[in-house]
């Protein structure tokens, strides 16, 4: 099996939550104009697309993204779908009955397309009790396609919060539209941003080590 890139592709007028800084690509020097190299100017917000969550970005007294330890990101991980776990706050426990545990990283599908062609307005978001579930279970990394864990129109930002409580960690924006449920490897490499409250990432899915 190849790697199985599970990260959005980001393109010119790639959807971001509304209200953050447009992602865009405007050129820089080109050999066309008589430069040596081609070169980009990237402009966009730390939570386009696939990305993940520093405590920091929820939490004034969380650690920011240089302070999250990378083997977080990498490792085995547990693909659930859960399209059919969804209620009317999102995704519940129930999903995860049966397991007595689980790898340090679960990772979610909920429904989302490979694409947005406009940033989606009602997703499923994980419920605060299944949170705490998983966390009982032992994870420490929790992946949604989902553009966040909570509801767009959240205020009190209630999944993150029982993430904070539970030592979560949070990546979203995953494209698991042609993933299958199953056991994996995750490498998950975020721009190593110093200071920063979230960072774009490059995810994808290996075979997970025979045995596992």
């Amino acid at each position: 099996m190849r790697p199985l890139d599970i990260s959005r592709a980001l393109t010119p007028g790639h959807p971001n939550w509304p209200g953050d800084a447009p992602y865009s690509v405007t050129p820089g020097a080109r050999i066309a104009s008589g430069d040596t190299v081609n070169t980009g100017v990237l402009s966009t917000s730390t939570h386009t697309g696939t990305h993940v969550d520093a405590p920091w970005h929820y939490d004034d007294h969380g650690v920011t993204l240089d302070a999250v330890p990378l083997d977080v990101y990498v490792g085995e991980c547990l693909l659930l779908d859960a399209r059919a776990h969804v209620g009317p706050d999102g995704v519940t426990p129930d999903l995860l009955d049966g397991l007595p545990s689980l790898p340090e990283r679960l990772l979610l599908h909920t429904g989302e397309p490979e694409r947005w062609t406009a940033f989606p307005d009602t997703f499923a978001p994980l419920t605060p009790a299944l949170v705490r579930r998983a966390a009982d279970l032992g994870v420490r990394l929790v992946g949604t396609d989902a553009p966040s864990v909570d509801p767009l129109s959240s205020k009190t930002l209630d999944a993150h919060a029982a993430c904070r409580d539970a030592g979560l960690f949070i990546l979203e924006g995953l494209n698991l539209a042609h993933a299958a449920p199953g056991t994996y490897t995750l490498v998950c490499l975020p721009l190593p941003l110093v200071g920063t409250d979230a960072a774009p990432a490059r995810a994808v899915l290996l075979p997970a080590p025979r045995g596992a």
